[in-house]
């Protein structure tokens, strides 16, 4: 797609420029393109994620899976794992052998730390590329800039991310903290746990630690994301909202709106 044509259903062509997002789970790698006003030019596309998963395996899965879609302009990756800079700090995933839960592969754990993933994709892509953890990607497409606002989401593990006045806070790994019965946050309510106790416990352990981020960060307002916080409609009342799970793909946009230091 060039931008000069609208597509069909479009009363106009979509506004440059354009932006790959690139959402990254422990269960699966979802990517689309998106325009200025945030609407997406092309269905999201997705593969699976597999195990092990080293970062130039992991570059190549990323350059396989976008191939398919319109030319960009840049692109946004948001990571499950502290990001700094575009370099990786952790990558708890990706780290194991087959995945949540699995045995630490010491060459990935040395593999992964330090790695410069946004230098790496923006090589292999031939964009300008910007990383961030998951959780901030996602928040930053469903704050609303008001007080103090908390994004959990829920998937493979737990993220979570912290807004004030619309500005990113610097990211806290709450899900690698001790919950309860000496499990944390991720081992509790991760979706192994899920699979394991159904919803009905599991939206019981979500209900105890969102008592526990209220105690502890006394927010305006918590959004939940994430493809297992469909499990929770209708079990929340304000200050909690479930928010769609495409806000991952369309927090790229907000990111590209941000400082590059992120």
């Amino acid at each position: 797609m060039t931008g000069d044509a609208a597509p069909p259903g479009w009363s106009a062509p979509p506004a440059r420029p354009f932006t790959l997002a690139v959402d990254v789970g422990g269960t699966g790698i979802k990517a689309s393109v998106l325009d200025a006003a945030d609407q997406m030019v092309a269905d999201r596309v997705r593969v699976p994620t597999t195990y092990p998963l080293a970062p130039d395996r992991f570059v190549d899965v990323v350059s396989t899976l976008v191939a398919p879609l319109p030319a960009y302009d840049r692109v946004a990756v948001g990571f499950p794992g502290v990001v700094r800079r575009g370099r990786i700090v952790t990558a708890p995933h990706f780290v194991t052998e087959d995945g949540p839960g699995t045995e630490v592969v010491p060459d990935l754990l040395t593999a992964w730390r330090g790695f410069d993933l946004s230098t790496a994709i923006a090589s292999r892509l031939g964009r300008p590329t910007r990383v961030a953890n998951d959780a901030d990607l996602q928040g930053m497409a469903v704050v609303s800039g008001h007080g103090l606002e908390m994004v959990v989401t829920l998937g493979t593990g737990v993220g979570t991310a912290l807004f004030l006045e619309g500005a990113l806070a610097p990211h806290l790994e709450l899900a690698h903290h001790p919950f309860r019965k000496g499990d944390t946050y991720n081992e509790q309510l991760g979706d192994a746990a899920l699979q394991r106790v159904g919803p009905d416990k599991w939206r019981r352990r979500v209900d105890r630690a969102l008592r526990n981020f209220t105690d502890l960060v006394n927010f305006d307002r918590c959004y939940l994301g994430g493809g297992n916080a469909r499990h929770l409609h209708g079990h929340l009342v304000p200050p909690f909202e479930v928010v769609d799970n495409v806000a991952g793909i369309l927090g790229g946009i907000r990111l590209w709106e941000r400082e590059a230091h992120l």
